[in-house]
């Protein structure tokens, strides 16, 4: 009598194969929004590979002027056109993202009525709202920190050289370090929550444009106040070479004549004086004795960004905050 006996099945075949795709609400996120997503891709893409290529350049000419060890002169010959133009083109990231992105992420649903067709299904407003601003934050500060990241690298070697950017300018100081993605985040769900609010995709465009302007200017004219004012004073006068010696690329924000009694007059005291001898004679009797100036050290940058980034995302969290407690509501 012959037995037959079953072949064993393969562990590969007896399990279902695990997908490693999106599945759920994840993958109708993506899916919907996968244009934007795979362009903001494409563009970061193309944005990082240029800036390779242009730091690979640079690096190049520093070498030939001795690297590390720059010989005299050596800015004066050096392009910094790219440099420049890229951390133009990067200053209007933040815009692009909250306005093209943030803005229309939930006011296009809410305007077109695919808001109501996914609540009507076994999706709650709360989850629904969540995985849109997760998934969104995410790719966005993904493509953001690499574009940062690489822009940092690319203008290391020469951030000493104001003639290149100016390190407390914000073509340099915004573009840099973890300030892009926080700058660029704040206005994303800036832009998601404008758009929860006026439901209208072209108005919450337009309002968040204004919005993020209104975002840069306040930025730039509280970015400084993060940093730690170092004070340097003088007391060997004023004329001749009596200035106080500065670390490499200090930002001086302020400069006085320092006074015998530690009073501080402006620099610009008896400088309409008609002679060398009249001008000292004029600075003895306002008892000048040398020069206080105020400035930010480059060395302070790392920290001066980590604090205001840090700012910027606490405002962040704050508002997806908002738009999450909104979405309990009925916002169909």
């Amino acid at each position: 009598m012959t037995t037959l006996t079953e072949a064993p099945v393969p562990a590969a075949a007896s399990a279902p194969a695990r997908r490693t795709r999106l599945r759920g609400l994840n993958w109708l996120v993506w899916r919907q929004h996968r244009a934007v997503f795979w362009t903001l891709i494409a563009c970061t893409v193309v944005f990082a590979g240029a800036m390779v290529y242009e730091r690979a350049q640079t690096m190049d000419y520093l070498n030939a002027h001795g690297w590390p060890h720059l010989k005299s002169g050596w800015s004066e010959r050096y392009g910094a056109g790219p440099i420049t133009h890229a951390a133009s083109l990067l200053g209007f990231v933040p815009i692009v993202a909250g306005v093209f992105v943030g803005a229309p992420l939930l006011a296009g649903d809410l305007e077109s009525g695919t808001a109501k067709l996914v609540a009507s299904q076994s999706v709650s407003r709360v989850n629904w709202i969540a995985k849109k601003l997760g998934i969104t934050v995410i790719v966005v500060a993904v493509c953001s920190a690499v574009l940062s990241t690489l822009f940092t690298w690319w203008w290391s070697p020469v951030k000493s050289e104001a003639t290149v950017i100016e390190w407390s300018d914000g073509s340099g100081f915004d573009n840099s370090g973890p300030m892009l993605v926080a700058l660029t985040l704040l206005t994303l769900v800036g832009g998601v929550a404008i758009g929860l609010l006026l439901r209208r995709t072209l108005s919450a465009m337009v309002v968040t444009f204004a919005f993020s302007a209104v975002v840069q200017l306040v930025w730039s004219e509280v970015r400084l106040s993060f940093g730690s004012v170092v004070t340097a004073t003088t007391h060997k006068g004023v004329l001749g070479d009596t200035f106080p010696h500065l670390p490499a690329a200090a930002d001086v924000l302020d400069q006085s004549y320092l006074t015998g009694s530690g009073k501080l007059i402006g620099y610009s005291t008896c400088v309409h004086e008609a002679t060398e001898k009249a001008q000292a004679a004029c600075l003895q009797k306002a008892d000048v004795v040398g020069w206080s100036v105020k400035y930010l050290p480059l060395s302070g940058m790392s920290t001066m960004q980590w604090l205001g980034a840090g700012t910027l995302l606490v405002l962040t969290a704050a508002i997806a905050v908002f738009v999450i407690q909104r979405a309990r509501k009925r916002v169909l």
